[in-house]
């Protein structure tokens, strides 16, 4: 049973921002949820993969062996196939309940986020070039499904780019495997994050391995042009996993507070979160990280945005008549900002592409503060 008097600030926030409203001021049905669409010029392709690393027992259940389920989006050549499943009801229903273990109510449909819309295509025919697209790692929150960056992931990947991510095995609240075996999360028993942090790590470079020679991925990769995005936890392992493996070109953290003292990059990395994370803030590990990034370097936070407002799971709250306490600015609007920002930060560093809209604050975005650059 997964049980735990602490979880990182990332399944906090989710709880708060799952709070369903009261019932006198309950909205009227709505739709089916829908993740925002794609603002690239290609339809994209999406399929799995399951990885087991044997050289490794799995930190959290050492018994077996570590394993790693991976979804990944990709361009594709045409819009072809049936749209990707958000979540399992499953995964839907262990994500909401550990939420609800947390100080969220539980909703009235466990199961809402099995319902999610997507825009990606299942095993659609990839978009190949001579050269390969660039890849993107993405690294979930704490407790956080994979799935939850998908909005972020199927927007990239229409721009040109393939993205994986991973779902860390006994780090989400339930992850399904292609059997019908159903994980949950054990990790949710250590207050150890740095110990998470370091086993991402392990993950990723694992992952990188199996990934680039893989069969039907890896030729529509670029290995000379990498980056990692993560969220909340994630974000910490972007850093770590960028010192311990030279493959990772360029990475960023999505709100993610650092558990132990970032060791020095010299390749670029961008912060990019919530209010708390301004300088002098409540989480300090932001200042003290950033003198210890090298490379080229920005730190932004969007004015009024939660935890979550980069991933998906603000704009699915807000589709879903679901309160978001303290945090004003829209979920379509923070997502399209965490879309627009990150974007901009791969496509300058891993496609050499000059993006003014990291240069300084613009009429066009007055939520995001730019505190300091490097």
């Amino acid at each position: 049973m997964r049980r735990t008097t602490r979880l990182a600030g990332a399944a906090t926030a989710a709880a708060l921002l799952l709070a369903p409203v009261p019932a006198s001021a309950a909205a009227p049905a709505v739709p089916r949820p829908e993740l925002p669409a794609p603002t690239g010029p290609n339809p994209v392709g999406t399929g799995s993969l399951h990885l087991r690393d044997e050289s490794r027992p799995d930190p959290w259940v050492p018994t077996g062996a570590r394993e790693l389920m991976i979804t990944v989006w990709y361009p594709a050549a045409e819009a072809v196939g049936q749209p990707a499943r958000y979540l399992s009801p499953v995964e839907s229903r262990l994500f909401l309940e550990l939420q609800a273990e947390h100080g969220a109510p539980p909703v009235d449909d466990p199961e809402v986020l099995s319902t999610v819309a997507t825009h990606a295509k299942v095993d659609a025919p990839p978009q190949r070039t001579p050269d390969g697209h660039p890849l993107v790692v993405l690294s979930p929150g704490f407790s956080f499904p994979r799935a939850t960056m998908s909005g972020m992931a199927e927007d990239l990947a229409s721009r040109g780019y393939v993205v994986a991510a991973i779902g860390h095995d006994h780090e989400a609240a339930g992850i399904e495997f292609p059997d019908g075996h159903v994980t949950e999360c054990d990790a949710c028993e250590t207050a150890d994050f740095a110990g998470v942090v370091r086993g991402r790590s392990l993950d990723v470079r694992f992952f990188l391995d199996e990934f680039l020679r893989d069969p039907r991925f890896g030729p529509l990769v670029d290995p000379d042009s990498i980056g990692m995005v993560g969220h909340s936890i994630g974000g910490a392992s972007a850093a770590e996993t960028m010192h311990d493996d030279p493959r990772i070109d360029a990475g960023a953290d999505l709100d993610g507070t650092f558990f132990a003292p970032a060791e020095p990059l010299d390749r670029p990395f961008l912060l990019f979160g919530a209010g708390a994370h301004a300088p002098g803030g409540v989480d300090d590990s932001w200042d003290r990280t950033w003198e210890r990034l090298h490379g080229w370097k920005r730190w932004i936070t969007l004015n009024g945005s939660g935890h979550s407002t980069a991933i998906d799971l603000s704009v699915l709250a807000d589709q879903l008549g679901i309160e978001r306490p303290g945090e004003p600015l829209s979920g379509a609007r923070g997502t399209e900002l965490g879309n627009r920002y990150v974007a901009a930060f791969l496509d300058r560093h891993l496609r050499g592409l000059p993006q003014p809209v990291l240069d300084g604050p613009t009429e066009q975005n007055p939520e995001a503060l730019f505190w300091h650059q490097g």
